[in-house]
């Protein structure tokens, strides 16, 4: 999982509350256990239409929108199911950072398993940020110092420490349980001294 520090870029808004992960990545693009190749999936129905064409008023078919790093969405994102597709679709469509006032806690989750820092703001603080999008205006999302820049404003977020770490040094939970690998190992060795009818094949 790749480290995150800091991050600008262009934000795609997205205004719509309520968007659900079959939304995010509709069900048929689930059969594949790979994280990537979902990016031209990401909000299919919404991006595309009958023919497979794209929507040329959806904001993420829009220049500079395609090249967004970080989406603006509306409330309660990510609800319903809880496929972690989700994420995987908008990572590697190349967006890292979704910035909302509300979240399904599964989803929320599952961000910070994949590299992708989900930041919660009130709906006055998406209104202004949300002006930069519509400027067409970069802005900097810092999460070593928790906060998002914007001209000469910012706004301070709050985040649980231990998900803060995990984004800023790139640990997922393989990452994690590998940094306990050799207490595993003595805890096999010693289990193994006193059971050993337990590996036994």
């Amino acid at each position: 999982m790749k480290k995150f520090n800091t991050l600008k870029s262009i934000p795609a808004y997205l205004p719509i509350i309520n968007i659900d992960t079959d939304m995010i990545i509709p069900k048929q693009f689930l059969k594949t256990i790979k994280r990537t190749g979902l990016g031209k999936n990401l909000f299919y129905e919404m991006r595309y239409d009958n023919n497979g064409k794209e929507i040329e008023d959806f904001i993420l078919n829009q220049s500079p929108f395609t090249q967004s790093k970080i989406l603006i969405a509306g409330k309660n994102f990510g609800c319903g199911s809880s496929r972690e597709h989700a994420p995987w679709a908008l990572l590697d469509f190349g967006i890292t950072c979704v910035i909302s006032s509300s979240y399904a806690d599964i989803f929320y989750n599952n961000c910070f398993k994949n590299g992708i820092l989900p930041v919660v703001i009130n709906d006055e603080q998406i209104k202004q940020i949300s002006e930069y999008s519509n400027r067409k205006e970069e802005i900097s999302v810092n999460l070593q110092g928790q906060k998002i820049e914007f001209g000469n404003n910012e706004i301070v977020f709050d985040i649980d420490q231990f998900k803060k770490k995990c984004l800023l040094e790139g640990l997922d939970d393989i990452s994690l349980s590998l940094e306990k690998l050799e207490k595993i190992i003595t805890f096999e060795k010693k289990l193994k001294s006193i059971k050993p009818w337990i590996f036994n094949d």
